[in-house]
């Protein structure tokens, strides 16, 4: 009985222990595949982003160009919990927060100065090779502007 007891309390630690240490299907770096996308012409855009463990967060670094074509690049820390956390770099917001909906599904929201500027969701696939970004906001004149964009894993 003890050894059924001791080989159960094993097994069970071990699957805890794998879970804890599967890899995130975020992490990495992420290439933006334009082909694939439903861009916005002449809009900005991220070509390429970077989510990295910090500690016990999570850091998104994102390189991108702007409507002029002038290179951008902003930088998030944070947890996916739902709150929101500074972002800098970013003309559009001063935080965002991104919530895990499920293992390959989260929803992300930018704010500036507590006012809602864009949400978004992302959907890892389920081979982990490609991702889709899907954003809406509004732009200048209040008109509503959604995107797609598809990154490629790198």
């Amino acid at each position: 009985m003890k050894t059924r007891t001791a080989v159960l309390s094993f097994a069970l630690c071990f699957a805890g222990v794998t879970m804890c240490f599967a890899g995130n299907p975020n992490m990495g770096t992420w290439k933006l595949n334009e082909a694939k996308s439903k861009l916005g012409s002449g809009g900005a855009k991220n070509t390429m982003v970077m989510y990295e463990a910090a500690g016990d967060s999570i850091k998104v670094t994102v390189e991108g160009v702007d409507n002029d074509g002038k290179p951008t690049h902003n930088e998030w820390t944070g947890k996916f919990d739902g709150k929101a956390y500074p972002i800098t770099g970013d003309p559009t917001a001063d935080m965002r927060s991104y919530k895990q909906v499920n293992a390959r599904t989260l929803m992300f929201t930018n704010t500036m100065g507590g006012k809602v500027t864009l949400t978004g969701r992302i959907m890892v696939s389920a081979d982990g090779k490609s991702r889709t970004v899907t954003t809406h906001a509004k732009d200048a004149k209040g008109k509503a502007v959604s995107v797609t964009a598809v990154y490629d894993k790198q």
